[in-house]
């Protein structure tokens, strides 16, 4: 019986090094995440007009910010010791999260945005005088995300108001809407089915052309 308990005292302290051994150390998984979702660029109604230059095929992270037309840049380190040589390497676009007033929508927007920008946007006295901006080198680098935000604003009543006393000063008519506009394109369309001649265009034209050869005899 002693020789019984000696086994069991002895075999006692590797069983418990094995539990041990068994139980998992790792941590345990979140379940959530810390990492910000990505911002998603925002569907343009029907009626809005489509963005002329259309979205980034190589980098796609500008589509759903205000980038500025700021790219990742490629170039090489030069090393100035020894070995002489170079390596290659990147540079990529100083972008933030940044809350940035718009005064036509009365809110915050939390928008991705560059340095490059932000500089652009406190220049042109704030984001909607940086969104309503017509030079073609501001429309851009908008880019899709900044389109369909200026089409957003622009359909407040603010900037509407805004528009309409520079009609008045100005002593410009004001655009049709688009309903108005698709239906005098059609007006003008079959007019001009109508002012067309069926008849001269079905008739059948000669095939070829009649050469006649005349020879002189001397």
């Amino acid at each position: 019986m002693a020789g019984l308990h000696t086994k069991s005292a002895m075999a006692a302290p590797f069983s418990l090094a094995a539990a041990f051994r068994s139980l998992s150390i790792a941590a345990p998984k979140r379940a959530f995440s810390t990492t910000p979702a990505t911002q998603s660029v925002p569907k343009l109604p029907e009626d809005a007009p489509v963005y002329p230059y259309g979205p980034n095929r190589w980098y796609k992270q500008s589509n759903s910010g205000l980038y500025g037309g700021a790219m990742i840049r490629f170039g090489n380190k030069i090393s100035k010791g020894r070995n002489e040589g170079k390596t290659r390497r990147s540079w990529k676009p100083n972008v933030r999260r940044k809350k940035i007033p718009s005064e036509a929508l009365g809110e915050e927007l939390f928008i991705k945005v560059t340095r490059r920008s932000l500089r652009s946007i406190q220049k042109a006295g704030g984001l909607d005088n940086y969104l309503l901006s017509d030079r073609p080198k501001r429309l851009k680098e908008l880019g899709p995300f900044g389109w369909s935000l200026r089409h957003q604003i622009m359909q407040t009543p603010a900037i509407q108001e805004r528009f309409d006393a520079q009609r008045a000063k100005l002593q410009v008519p004001k655009p049709p809407t688009f309903e108005e506009y698709l239906a005098s394109k059609k007006t003008e369309m079959e007019q001009k089915i109508k002012d067309l001649d069926i008849d001269s265009l079905t008739k059948p034209r000669p095939f070829g052309r009649q050469f006649t050869n005349v020879r002189t005899k001397e």
